[in-house]
């Protein structure tokens, strides 16, 4: 009687256990690489990437990359490229996923367009990119903030015929409160599904709750 009593108990636990709700895991996927801006760093995707290894991404599909920030687009770009060569060759994975923040969108659609990197991105995020240039960068003189300013050479070459080249799904997020971009819309893309995401200041977009959770459904 006492053995089949405890036979009961377990099974019992073992049916409970069933019936408890778990979290969500995400389907193996394309590696995300994350791009910080001018005069950020990689622990800069701290809060961001833990939200996605809550949702169950393993280390290995998170890689934070990072840059000095007193170096070209263009130099930035090519240092992009090397990066996502190593994370590929070490995850095995054909495409990665690429998020960015202010001016990481910049270097990373130059790799894109420029470096090959159209044919190795499968989603691409821009949230409050520079896009088409922010007056905020003519108070500055380094030569990042020369790129960032509307009307310069870099820019002028990067949007150039087609903004959004090749077969990678583009998504530009911007907020109409962020006060880096000016004008706001000029994080907007042609070609790209271009998202506003409500009030939310520039560097709020990479620690918003709700910005993770329409980055996360659009990389899904």
């Amino acid at each position: 009687m006492i053995s089949a009593l405890r036979t009961a108990a377990v099974v019992a636990v073992v049916a409970g256990s069933a019936l408890v709700p778990q979290p969500a895991m995400a389907a193996a996927g394309d590696p995300i690489v994350f791009v910080h801006g001018y005069l950020g760093n990689a622990a800069a995707w701290n809060d961001m990437k833990g939200w996605f290894t809550e949702a169950g991404y393993g280390q290995d599909r998170l890689h934070a990359f990072e840059y000095p920030s007193d170096i070209s687009n263009v130099d930035i770009a090519n240092r992009l490229s090397t990066y996502v060569r190593d994370v590929r060759a070490r995850t095995g994975a054909d495409k990665v996923d690429v998020v960015t923040h202010s001016m990481g969108g910049l270097s990373s659609r130059h790799w894109v367009k420029f470096l090959g990197g159209a044919d190795v991105v499968d989603d691409w995020v821009s949230l409050g990119g520079p896009n088409h240039g922010t007056d905020s960068a003519l108070l500055c003189n380094a030569v990042p903030c020369q790129d960032m300013r509307p009307g310069s050479a870099f820019l002028n070459e990067l949007n150039a015929g087609d903004e959004t080249p090749g077969a990678v799904r583009y998504g530009a997020f911007w907020s109409s409160c962020d006060e880096a971009i000016r004008p706001p819309e000029s994080a907007k893309l042609d070609g790209a599904e271009n998202v506003e995401v409500g009030c939310v200041t520039h560097v709020n977009l990479i620690r918003d709750r709700g910005v993770y959770d329409r980055v996360r459904e659009f990389v899904s």
